[in-house]
């Protein structure tokens, strides 16, 4: 039998989210009220499972960074309404992404699709993690690892755009590094995943 997937929106919720195709997911965000100092987005289950986890992290490590969380249903909403009739006008783009905050994005397939779907939108400061025809037969989470779509790598890509956090950020940058180490280490010895990535479940915001 297959296991169960995670479910992170109730049904009145998904609905909601699926009807308007891309959403800011507020109980994953700090940033009420506020501008953020960084926009993670995702689109696809298993990144968004890996974003969850990975801002679930910086939540308890740095609780003083303000995440904004996007999640993606609709890739057409990433291009200009002129482009595509799904797509979002310059406004409504801006108003999720903001116009130059940093943007880590993970996705489940090629990271230039992406950018070219946004390559004409104000804020070019977007960066694509997803699909590099990496893998082998290994564990469900070192495929992730190596394509650097895990919650550790997804981690340091946001603590890399966000210089202000200084020694603080560079010592939880050097305690992901530490844990993908530890990860490559645990697969090699028991053949499956670290117990806190496969029972691994949202906390929620602190």
């Amino acid at each position: 039998m297959q296991a169960s997937r995670p479910q992170w929106l109730t049904m009145e919720q998904a609905v909601k989210h699926c009807t308007q195709g891309i959403g800011i997911w507020d109980w994953a965000s700090t940033d009420t009220g506020e501008d953020p100092d960084i926009v993670l987005a995702c689109c696809g289950d298993t990144p968004t499972l890996e974003a969850l986890a990975a801002v679930d992290i910086l939540h308890k490590e740095m609780p003083e960074i303000k995440v904004r969380f996007v999640n993606v249903v609709d890739l057409m909403k990433m291009e200009p309404k002129n482009k595509h009739p799904h797509g979002l006008s310059d406004v409504e783009y801006d108003t999720i992404f903001t116009k130059d905050k940093p943007i880590v994005f993970a996705f489940h397939g090629y990271p230039t699709l992406i950018h070219e779907l946004t390559y004409t939108r104000h804020n070019r400061n977007i960066h694509v993690y997803g699909y590099h025809e990496e893998g082998t037969i290994t564990t469900p989470f070192d495929m992730r690892v190596q394509n650097k779509i895990d919650r550790f790598d997804l981690v340091i890509a946001m603590l890399n755009n966000m210089p202000q956090m200084g020694n603080k950020g560079a010592f939880l940058v050097q305690k992901m590094k530490d844990k993908l180490v530890e990860h490559k280490t645990y697969i090699h010895d028991v053949g499956v995943d670290m117990p806190e990535v496969a029972e691994w479940k949202w906390t929620g915001v602190k």
